[in-house]
């Protein structure tokens, strides 16, 4: 479950702009019919979901938003849950498959609906929603992504923005992603990989509970929040995206308000679990 809207800025025929982000056309949010093409699971409990719109027409969005899924509970009441598109794009606004994340809950609605979906099943699903986006009118030196759980996929599907800001502006990214162990960690391998082809770009995965088995170079130990501090957040030069847990969320709201970074500068989602 998620919370958050921004002001429509400038009307076109085909949507809107932001005046935070006047590169994006940002589409009005619509309903449609998704179909299940391809799934596996990510984690023991998180299940990667590959959709395709089934009228066959490209979804467009702006990487860091969010779409819902509708659906009735068994006594007919109806329902949503919200799930970030994680889909990594080209930068066209527009693809063809409509990737998500979804955390299994036990004894959950959604967890019944789309942990029985086989492929070719459909759903109905609204959106795009949110403004948890990069912004065009950025200019700092440095920026702090960080995550836990299924929070780290807005930033799955921002990976080719952050090439082009690390490319043309020299920004550096620090992602900070909290798990307990190994097996929960998400994306890893990607994240590791865009790491390697990109100096500017760092991935440190950070388990609460004790390290893998064989531990790499930029692995950390603990909560996510208590290893934000070494890299010394500075309101000079970054600027922050919290997404996930909501008791990281306001720790680290509050450990970077301390260090200095002014509130429009710290950027939040939070994700709420809903049976």
């Amino acid at each position: 479950m998620k919370t958050g809207a921004f002001a429509v800025r400038y009307l076109t025929a085909n949507g809107y702009y932001n005046e935070l982000y006047p590169s994006f056309l940002f589409v009005v949010p619509e309903k449609f019919q998704l179909t299940l093409e391809d799934s596996f699971m990510l984690a023991p409990t998180v299940r990667h979901m590959a959709f395709a719109r089934a009228d066959g027409a490209p979804f467009a969005f702006v990487p860091g938003q969010f779409i819902q899924i509708h659906f009735n509970y068994d006594d007919g009441k109806p329902t949503k849950r919200s799930y970030s598109v994680g889909t990594v794009g080209d930068q066209s606004g527009e693809v063809r498959r409509l990737e998500i994340a979804v955390s299994y809950v036990e004894g959950g609605a959604a967890t019944k609906l789309l942990g029985g979906l086989e492929r070719g099943g459909q759903v109905e699903a609204s959106g795009p929603y949110g403004r948890f986006c990069l912004d065009d009118k950025d200019i700092n030196e440095r920026y702090l992504l960080i995550a836990t759980g299924t929070g780290v996929t807005p930033y799955r599907a921002m990976l080719p923005r952050l090439e082009k800001v690390i490319a043309e502006r020299g920004c550096k990214v620090k992602l900070l992603y909290g798990a307990r162990n190994e097996q929960e960690l998400l994306y890893g391998e990607e994240f590791e990989a865009f790491a390697r082809a990109h100096p500017g770009f760092e991935f440190h995965p950070c388990f609460s509970r004790g390290a893998r088995a064989t531990p790499r170079e930029h692995d950390r130990l603990g909560y996510v929040q208590n290893v934000l501090p070494e890299f010394e957040p500075d309101p000079h030069r970054d600027i922050a995206y919290l997404c996930g847990n909501p008791n990281m969320v306001d720790a680290v709201f509050t450990t970077l308000k301390e260090a200095g970074l002014p509130v429009q500068h710290i950027r939040r989602e939070k994700y709420v679990s809903s049976r």
